[in-house]
């Protein structure tokens, strides 16, 4: 399996490619549509994670865990 940052590499490759005279072959195009759609994936899970973990302080002392009340997280206890 490709590491993100071959993955990423991957994906500019075929950009670049794309805007060439010569173009995408359809397997390239759908290549390139896959990788799009699996680093979008982890974009958003890597920020839903990181956003998960904010914890603030109400103003009467509480602390409230932002990913608890809007995110839908679930725990394992």
């Amino acid at each position: 399996m490709a590491t993100a940052d071959e993955k990423l590499k991957r994906i500019n490759e075929l950009y670049h490619k794309s805007k060439s005279p010569e173009g995408l072959t359809p397997e390239e195009r759908a290549e390139q549509q896959l990788l799009r759609k699996e680093f979008i994936a982890n974009v958003r899970a890597n920020v839903r994670s990181q956003l998960d973990q904010i914890t603030i302080e109400n103003e009467d002392g509480t602390l409230e865990n932002l990913g608890e009340k809007y995110g839908g997280k679930r725990h394992t206890h």
